[in-house]
């Protein structure tokens, strides 16, 4: 199964500062903010959901399209994702612009303040699916918002089934460009915050959403995924538990990773939902959104532990074990 996913790709300066930002801040002064941090450390990361994503898909053995646009900087980071599986050709380069950055210092309390340069993702608007070739699958998941319009109306026009997954920019969409995003996608894949917001932006009700798509994946955090599909009964899937909590930073775009990935071996939606809860857990484990490595022996045990022996032997058929 050929599927690209277009969507953000970046690099995260993630900062720690030992104080909290509470106590800088001066009521009376909320107008005139002038405020420097001492940071004890500076965490650069792969990131960007499009890429995050790919890079799920690509642990699990597949080799998904990652569509995006990008700065002359990407070398070290396409070299990172073609190792690890994912098919960079069609990455669009700046010829002016760096790289998205994602910049966020965070205190004591957890607070954070951040800073998202979108840089070259911007010209992600001018790329065009129909150089890819066929394609089964597109996943439209955050970008420049003109691009995430763009390449949903090209697949419909071409008839390539496609996903909607407008997460992070559901707040800067009005509801006419959120319809035009959701209506007639194959998957609509969203957390419970973001079901609500795009209901409120659409004006739909959930029965009507759901009559607007062919599947509807919600995740619910620490409550696990419920998969929603016209006349059936929801299906819902539990978290496997954890080995431990480092950072839940990509948590989300590895479930999408590990569901699609199922999606192209052809599993029922139970399945998907359960490899992507996984594959998340993986995530969850580790400190970054592209850290966590997937050995087929130790996945299927602990899908074995989580899901029972039917669950593992499906999956195994398609990791080579």
């Amino acid at each position: 199964m050929r599927i690209a996913v277009t969507g953000s790709i970046a690099t995260d300066h993630l900062m720690s500062y030992s104080g909290r930002f509470a106590d800088q801040l001066l009521p009376d002064q909320l107008a005139n903010v002038s405020l420097s941090f001492l940071v004890e450390d500076l965490d650069i990361r792969r990131g960007g959901v499009a890429a995050n994503i790919c890079f799920g898909m690509g642990v699990l053995g597949l080799r998904p399209l990652l569509v995006g646009s990008v700065g002359r900087d990407f070398d070290d980071y396409r070299s990172w994702l073609e190792r690890h599986g994912v098919e960079t050709h069609y990455v669009r380069v700046s010829e002016l612009k760096h790289t998205a950055r994602f910049l966020c210092t965070t205190d004591t309390d957890q607070n954070q303040i951040a800073s998202f340069y979108p840089g070259a993702m911007s010209e992600a608007r001018e790329i065009e699916l129909g150089p890819l070739g066929p394609l089964d699958l597109v996943v439209v998941s955050p970008n420049d918002p003109q691009a995430m319009l763009r390449h949903t109306r090209e697949c419909r026009d071409r008839g390539v089934p496609f996903v909607a997954d407008p997460s992070q920019q559901l707040s800067s969409l009005d509801g006419e460009q959120v319809r035009e995003l959701v209506e007639g996608a194959e998957l609509l894949l969203t957390n419970e915050y973001e079901a609500a917001l795009t209901e409120k932006k659409t004006g739909w009700s959930p029965d009507e959403l759901l009559g607007k798509v062919g599947v509807r994946v919600t995740t619910q955090g620490a409550k696990g995924a419920v998969v929603e599909r016209r006349g059936e009964m929801p299906i819902h899937v539990p978290v496997p538990p954890e080995e431990r909590k480092a950072d839940p930073t990509g948590v989300g775009d590895a479930f999408r990773a590990g569901f699609l990935s199922a999606r192209s071996w052809g599993l029922g939606y139970e399945r998907c939902a359960q490899v992507g809860s996984l594959l998340a857990t993986y995530c969850l484990e580790t400190v970054g959104t592209q850290e966590y490595d997937v050995t087929p022996p130790a996945f299927l045990q602990r899908m074995a532990k989580a899901y029972g022996d039917d669950a593992a032997a499906e999956v195994g058929a398609h990791l080579g074990v």
